[in-house]
């Protein structure tokens, strides 16, 4: 994959027991009241082929025959095939994962890597500049592991060039958390940036993000310890993990049991504030 110009210049110039139950049940808050925005997770299937991110995390679409998949993966491939950056979105994805098709891990890098050679440009905010920044997040994965028994081989370098463009000019918060992520276990790792990273992603509502700058927070790893903020973070992932909260709780756990009353209390107060904040 070639890098435009314009990409290498950005990319490298770059209160009291009862809070046991969590803070937002406190307050009388579920995943509804927090007015979180959704998260976006790229993923999709020749069932949902013609819907938008946003439309694939809604309840109750539809689901076509197994003939109305056949024409959907038809369709798409000759979008593709014209140079639409969506339906190579969503090829890539589905190849990417083996959903209604055999999982291709190439045939997926070079669907992303087309969107990425010919869309770095798009607009950041429009509907189209969100498949654009995921097709670099994808891309910054896949040259963090490489590809077996292909030319594409693990570049850490490379994936952070890729991490950096969709998370500085696409703002884009999944790039953000795993910029952060890179700077965090990089040798040598720099702290201050990933907590900065992973900041930006969080005030987005980037779950992981929120769970990862709360846990440095609560820790002092390597940055000011602030224990009440950090379990206000920790409060902020754990909802928004849900169901899928294998990766939030134990760690929010951990840390409401060395809080102090005090710090308990103080992080509602936070939380409260950024509630407001976000309502206003």
């Amino acid at each position: 994959m070639q890098i435009s110009s314009g990409i290498a210049r950005v990319a490298t110039g770059a209160v009291a027991a009862s809070l046991a139950g969590g803070l937002c049940l406190l307050l009388g808050l579920n995943g509804h009241a927090l007015d979180r925005a959704l998260a976006f997770d790229g993923t999709t299937s020749p069932a949902t082929a013609s819907l938008t991110p946003g439309d694939g995390l809604r309840q109750g679409v539809p689901v076509p025959q197994s003939g109305a998949k056949t024409n959907s993966l038809t369709a798409l491939q000759y979008a593709a095939d014209q140079g639409e950056p969506v339906a190579q979105w969503k090829l890539g994805r589905m190849y990417a994962i083996g959903d209604g098709v055999p999982r291709d891990d190439l045939r997926a890098f070079n669907y992303f890597s087309a969107i990425a050679n010919t869309h770095p440009d798009e607009t950041p905010g429009t509907p189209e500049a969100r498949f654009v920044a995921n097709a670099f997040v994808a891309l910054g994965h896949y040259y963090l592991n490489g590809i077996a028994n292909t030319k594409v081989v693990a570049d850490p370098a490379r994936a952070r060039d890729m991490f950096s463009y969709a998370a500085t000019y696409f703002g884009d918060a999944d790039a953000q958390y795993e910029l952060g992520r890179l700077y965090l276990t990089a040798a040598p790792g720099d702290p201050h940036q990933a907590a900065r990273w992973f900041q930006l992603a969080a005030t987005k509502g980037h779950c992981r993000a929120e769970v990862a700058l709360g846990d440095m927070l609560f820790e002092g790893q390597a940055v000011p310890r602030q224990a009440a903020r950090g379990l206000m973070w920790l409060t902020l992932g754990r909802d928004c993990a849900g169901l899928d909260d294998s990766f939030a709780k134990p760690l929010y756990d951990e840390a409401f049991q060395r809080a102090s009353d005090d710090e308990r209390a103080m992080a509602l107060v936070y939380l409260e504030d950024w509630l407001k904040g976000r309502r206003d």
